[in-house]
């Protein structure tokens, strides 16, 4: 009788034990659009290794790149509502969701990658993280997305005059259809994937992005003109809904950010290297391109695109003066 009692005992707590293991297991699913081998894709393979290993297996995230699971919009949408755990997000398209998020849009607000990074790890960054938190996206780390330029197949852009009457890609932010229209240009948003097949064949005269993106989807094979205008510096982040990283514990919050932190480092490490090499091979290949002396011209052409986000958000006129005050 005893013997028997100890093993439905023990059958008990087994159950009990798989029944925990079966409720603190975490499958996640993430969502990147860039290719094999890029930064950010190498990036998030080292997160996801670093989550199952931080977690002992407790949190297991299967990464899919290439935005197979869906464009950058629906993916944040569905970040923000939990059909996915994590993205890496470009914050363009997180603006139009969270105010604070987009202030880093604004055109030339940063004054280089490196004043970026200092804003982000400040007072300035942790109002922008928690805007979007608010929102269902909570940033977890920050990646390196360089600084994005004009290029186009038929000349080179030295001043904003030369933008006028253009056809212009532009990611779906109202900003950036601001920024092009204030050059006397017209933004066209469309998807990234569509870009290459809409330069070829001539339904946009231009698009903008930085130099890996340029080289790692063959823009640069239909668009021969790079122009150093420098004009937005975006960071990327690995993103959490916010209910997801809310229900953890504080220690498994810890090993997640922890996780995070590490593949940050790794990304900003590699993007250096690809930024350079990027360039290198774009160049070789014929790509013509031109630094702009003085960039005073396109930023005084932005006055209207702060006018009018100021007027829309008077409540993050502070946040635009921190992160132009922040040295």
């Amino acid at each position: 009788m005893y013997r028997t009692f100890g093993r439905l005992a023990l059958g008990a707590v087994t159950a009990l034990s798989l029944m925990t293991s079966v409720a603190t297991a975490a499958d996640w699913r993430g969502w990147n659009i860039h290719t094999e081998g890029y930064p950010n894709t190498v990036a998030m393979e080292r997160f996801a290794d670093l989550l199952a290993e931080k977690t002992n297996g407790e949190v297991k995230l299967k990464m899919f790149h290439g935005g197979t699971l869906g464009s950058q919009p629906d993916a944040i949408e569905q970040v923000r509502l939990g059909g996915l755990q994590i993205g890496n997000f470009n914050l363009g398209p997180v603006g139009p969701i969270a105010s604070e998020a987009n202030v880093v849009s604004l055109p030339f607000i940063f004054k280089d990658v490196g004043h970026m990074f200092r804003v982000l790890g400040g007072e300035g960054g942790k109002a922008i993280s928690d805007g979007m938190a608010a929102k269902g996206i909570m940033p977890l780390a920050w990646f390196d997305a360089g600084a994005r330029s004009f290029y186009n197949p038929d000349k080179p852009i030295k001043t904003p005059a030369d933008v006028a009457g253009m056809k212009v890609r532009v990611m779906n932010n109202n900003l950036y259809s601001g920024m092009i229209a204030e050059m006397g240009g017209n933004p066209s948003p469309m998807a990234f994937a569509e870009v290459y097949q809409a330069l070829k064949t001539g339904v946009v005269d231009g698009a903008e992005n930085n130099w890996p993106s340029y080289e790692s989807t063959g823009h640069y094979e239909v668009a021969g003109y790079y122009s150093l205008s420098q004009h937005l510096i975006i960071p990327e982040c690995i993103c959490i809904n916010t209910d997801t990283f809310n229900a953890l514990s504080d220690d498994m919050q810890m090993k997640v950010k922890a996780a995070a932190l590490e593949a940050a480092a790794v990304q900003r490490y590699l993007w250096t290297l690809r930024e350079a090499s990027s360039r290198e091979k774009v160049e070789e290949s014929g790509v013509k391109t031109n630094e702009i002396a003085d960039k005073g011209p396109f930023q005084e052409a932005m006055a209207p695109v702060y006018d009018a986000y100021l007027a829309e958000n008077p409540d993050l006129k502070p946040l635009v003066e921190l992160i132009k005050a922040t040295e």
